[in-house]
C-alpha cells in the first residue's frame, strides 16, 4: 500500500503531461486542477481501503479523458429541466406549475431589456409595479382591488400584520393547517404579531363558536381552505356567508387563506372541492389570499384580492416592500392572467389546466405512442396500464384523475436502478416505482417530452 501511495504523482507533474496539458486549451487551469485533485483523493482512498491494487497510466489519453466528465458536471447548471412522469400535475419538488409559452416570452422580454416596471408611460412619472396586474386580477375575480407579493405565505403574513397586529385572530381548530416545508399557520399568525384564538373542535366548528369568541380585541375572522388534507365523517363548518354577516355586525374583517386558487370552475372535470376565487368574494369575504403558481398556472407569487380600503393599507405598509414580487415573476403572472381572457381558452392555453382538462383518451393515446416507441427501440417488457393522476401542490388531495401510464422493466436493471439511472440522464426523467417496475404517467407528459424520454432509455435496450 505504501509503495502505491508513493507512486502517486505530484499535481504539477500531471499538469505537464501531454494529454492533461492539452485539456488546458479547452478548460481553465483551476477546473483541471480541481478535477485532478478529486481523482487523486479517490485513488488514495482506494489504495488505503485495499480496493485498489494498481494505479492508472497517468500519462495516457484515457486518464486525461476521464477528467473531462468531472469538469463538465461542475459546469452543468444545478437547476435543470426535468421530465415529470409522476402523474402529479403541480409537483412542488419539480417547480409546481409549468408556465405557458406566453409567460416565458414575457419574462425574456423584460429580462433582456429595460422595462416600465415602475414607470407610468402615460404621465412619465413613477408608477406602481402592481398596476400591471391589478386590473386583470380585479376583472377575473370581481375584487375591488388587488396586490401581488412573492408567495401566498407572505400574503397571509402581510395581511395579518397590517390588520391584526397586537389584536386577536379567530380561527377554527380544524383549519390550523401546516403547509409545505413545515410552515404552520399558527406560526405565521404569531410572526404577524397577532394573537391566535382557536375556536370549535378539530372536526366541527360553527358560526356561533366565532361569535362567542369575539370581543373588543378581535380584529380578524380567519378562514383557511384545507386544500392539502380532508377530515371526513362527522364534520361541520360555517358557511362563508354566515361568517361574512358576523364580521360586518362585529366590525371585524373576514379573511380567507385559500392556499391554491382557481379562477375557473373545475367541476366539469370531476374536481369539485376547490372554490373559485370570485365565488369566495361574492360570499362576502373581505380579503382572499391565494397562490399564483398552483392551480392558477403562473409563477411563484401570492395574490391578495378584496376590499379596496384594506388593500390600500397593505400597499402602504413597510413589509410590502420586503415581500414584493420581482419583475420576471410579475411579467409571467401578467401573461398568464391574460390567458384567462378572450379570445383565449385557459383550459387550452394554461399548461396546468390543459393537463387537467385533457381527456383520458388523449392520455391513453400518448401512453400508447411512448410504449410503441420503446418497444420498437428494443425494450421488450413495456406495457400500458390504467393509472391515477393527481393535481398536487396541496390541492384536491382525495380526488384523482383517470390516467394511463407506461410501465417498463429492463433486466438486468432493477426498478431502483432505473430510477437512479434516469435521474442521471442528460434530461432527468422523474417517474415512479410500482410492482417493481418503472412507471411513467402520461398525463404529466407532453408530446414534446417523448423523444427526450426515448433518448434517455437508449442505454436500456435488451435486444
Amino acid at each position: 500500500m505504501d509503495n502505491l501511495l508513493r507512486q502517486l504523482p505530484q499535481m504539477q507533474a500531471l499538469l505537464e503531461t501531454a494529454h492533461i496539458g492539452a485539456l488546458l486549451r479547452t478548460y481553465t487551469r483551476p477546473e483541471v486542477t480541481r478535477a485532478l485533485r478529486s481523482r487523486l483523493q479517490a485513488l488514495r482512498g482506494g489504495v488505503r481501503s485495499g480496493h485498489m491494487t494498481s494505479l492508472p497510466d497517468f500519462e495516457s489519453e484515457t486518464f486525461a479523458t476521464s477528467l473531462v466528465s468531472s469538469i463538465e458536471v461542475r459546469r452543468r447548471p444545478n437547476m435543470r429541466a426535468v421530465i415529470n412522469a409522476t402523474g402529479i400535475i403541480i409537483h412542488t419538488n419539480l417547480g409546481r406549475a409549468r408556465l405557458a409559452p406566453e409567460a416565458i416570452a414575457a419574462m425574456q422580454a423584460v429580462g433582456a431589456n429595460y422595462s416600465n416596471l415602475e414607470l407610468d408611460l402615460d404621465t412619465g412619472k413613477r408608477g406602481s409595479r402592481y398596476a400591471h396586474v391589478e386590473d386583470l386580477i380585479c376583472d377575473l375575480t370581481g375584487a375591488e382591488a388587488a396586490l401581488v407579493v412573492n408567495n401566498c405565505a407572505a400574503a397571509v403574513l402581510l395581511s395579518l400584520m397590517v390588520t391584526a397586529q397586537g389584536r386577536k385572530v379567530i380561527a377554527s381548530r380544524g383549519e390550523l393547517i401546516e403547509i409545505g416545508g413545515a410552515f404552520r399557520l399558527p406560526d405565521v399568525i404569531e410572526q404577524s404579531g397577532a394573537i391566535l384564538k382557536e375556536v370549535g373542535s378539530t372536526n366541527k366548528t360553527r358560526a356561533s363558536d366565532y361569535e362567542r369568541a369575539i370581543d373588543s380585541e378581535t380584529a380578524v375572522l380567519l378562514k383557511s381552505h384545507t386544500s392539502n388534507f380532508r377530515i371526513v365523517g362527522f364534520t361541520s363548518a360555517p358557511k362563508r356567508e354566515d361568517l361574512a354577516l358576523l364580521a360586518r355586525n362585529s366590525n371585524t374583517i373576514l379573511m380567507e387563506d385559500l392556499g391554491s386558487g382557481v379562477l375557473m370552475d373545475l367541476s366539469t372535470y370531476g374536481l369539485r372541492d376547490e372554490p373559485v376565487v370570485s365565488d369566495i368574494l361574492k360570499s362576502g369575504v373581505d380579503l382572499v389570499m391565494f397562490s399564483g403558481d398552483k392551480l392558477l398556472g403562473g409563477p411563484q407569487s401570492g395574490i391578495i384580492a378584496g376590499r379596496a380600503d384594506l388593500v390600500g393599507r397593505l400597499k402602504s405598509h413597510p413589509l410590502c416592500r420586503a415581500v414584493r414580487i420581482d419583475r420576471l415573476s410579475l411579467a409571467a403572472l401578467e401573461a398568464t392572467l391574460r390567458l384567462y381572457r378572450e379570445p383565449h381558452d385557459p383550459f387550452q392555453s394554461v399548461p396546468v389546466l390543459r393537463a387537467i382538462a385533457q381527456t383520458v383518451g388523449e392520455v391513453r393515446a400518448r401512453a400508447d405512442r411512448l410504449a410503441d416507441a420503446l418497444i420498437a427501440s428494443g425494450l421488450e417488457d413495456v406495457t400500458v396500464a390504467k393509472s391515477a393522476a393527481y393535481v398536487g401542490g396541496g390541492s384536491l388531495p382525495q380526488q384523482d384523475l383517470e390516467s394511463y401510464a407506461v410501465c417498463v422493466s429492463a433486466p438486468p436493471y432493477t426498478a431502483d436502478a432505473l430510477v437512479i439511472a434516469l435521474r442521471a440522464a442528460e434530461t432527468p426523467i422523474i417517474g415512479l416505482i410500482r410492482d417493481d417496475r418503472f412507471v411513467m404517467d402520461a398525463r404529466t407528459l407532453n408530446d414534446e417530452d417523448l423523444p427526450i424520454v426515448m433518448h434517455a432509455f437508449r442505454g436500456f435496450r435488451t435486444r
